[in-house]
């Protein structure tokens, strides 16, 4: 498997879940905004602390 380095899981964080680093955003929030439509510039205008290999990381996560 593949390192991924900008997700990272730790317990005090959002309980656990996977997030890009530095945030609290979780793996899960990127994966059901990009199923339910929005492009990955849509995203990071709504979260513009992501980068776009923050997206394609959290793709790979799953």
């Amino acid at each position: 498997m593949e390192k991924l380095n900008r997700i990272q899981i730790n317990p005090k964080i959002c309980l656990g879940q996977p997030v890009i680093r530095g945030t609290r955003i979780t793996a899960s929030v990127i994966l059901k905004l990009l199923a339910n439509g929005q492009s990955i510039e849509e995203i990071i205008e709504d979260y513009p602390e992501l980068e776009v290999a923050d997206i394609h990381e959290a793709m790979k996560y799953t």
